[in-house]
């Protein structure tokens, strides 16, 4: 038997107690950190690198990827709400989280994180960006959790007939699409790692992973629906004209990973 569509009703909360809840999305969220601690502390031992240097590490990207994340959202998104109410910033538990925003968060606190520990920049951007990969696929699971970011209207047999958002006919699942690329990303970039090791050129990972995941946010920004009013008309939404500066960033990272090498 073949589907028309998926009815996706779940609820995004866990369980509640009292006026406290437990979400998915935060759930997800906290899991993208864990795994990526894991996986970071394999990448530290298997160089030898101290576990206090992993622990500022792990501090710097929390902080960094929840403020970037917000403040990337509020001001790229509705910056004339939050400029008239900037104590709404704060609310960050009433969701509203870009990942440009936090990939911008991400890049300058590892140049602070460089510069306090003497380890090279690219150094850790090559590593850190595998687990960021992973980190978005459970991101965008937590936003199919949510019943949110989600794509036009599709005939496709795995079409979601999101009803907790009242949409009556069935859209593309666009937050699955992201966290299967996003996962396929984190495989290749852990297994060129694996591969390679310490002999990798100096930001190839990077630059392949800028590439890969924002020439799929891009892409798949086509089949999305506008999440805020202004992009309605607009040729490019706002995801896809953040993403082309993090691709070309990205084409010049694989161009130089190839003329320079670790020694």
């Amino acid at each position: 038997m073949i589907l028309d569509a998926i009815v996706w009703n779940v609820k995004p909360e866990i369980f509640s107690i009292g006026s406290l809840s437990i979400r998915y999305y935060g759930l997800l969220f906290a899991l993208g950190f864990v795994f990526g601690y894991i996986i970071m502390n394999y990448i530290f031992k298997k160089e030898g690198n101290p576990q206090g240097v992993l622990d500022t590490l792990t501090t710097y990207m929390v902080i960094a990827t929840v403020v970037g994340a917000r403040l990337g959202h509020c001001l790229f998104y509705e910056p004339e709400y939050y400029l008239a109410h900037p104590i709404d910033i704060l609310k960050v538990w009433e969701g509203g989280l870009a990942s440009h925003g936090a990939g911008v968060g991400i890049i300058f606190s590892l140049w602070l994180f460089s510069r306090k520990t003497k380890k090279p920049l690219l150094w850790i951007l090559d590593r850190i960006v595998i687990v960021v990969a992973l980190a978005g696929f459970f991101i965008r699971m937590g936003n199919l959790m949510n019943s949110e970011i989600y794509g036009i209207q599709t005939d496709l047999p795995w079409g979601f007939i999101f009803e907790r958002r009242d949409e009556l006919v069935p859209k593309h699942p666009t937050q699955i699409y992201e966290a299967l690329f996003y996962l396929v990303i984190f495989l290749v970039l852990f297994f060129i790692y694996r591969k390679k090791g310490v002999k990798i050129q100096q930001g190839l990972l990077f630059g392949l992973f800028l590439v890969t995941l924002f020439s799929v946010r891009f892409l798949i920004e086509f089949i999305k629906e506008p999440q805020v009013g202004f992009e309605e008309n607009m040729v490019l939404n706002m995801g896809q004209i953040l993403s082309i500066p993090f691709i070309i960033l990205g084409i010049y990272m694989l161009i130089r990973s190839q003329k320079k090498k670790i020694t």
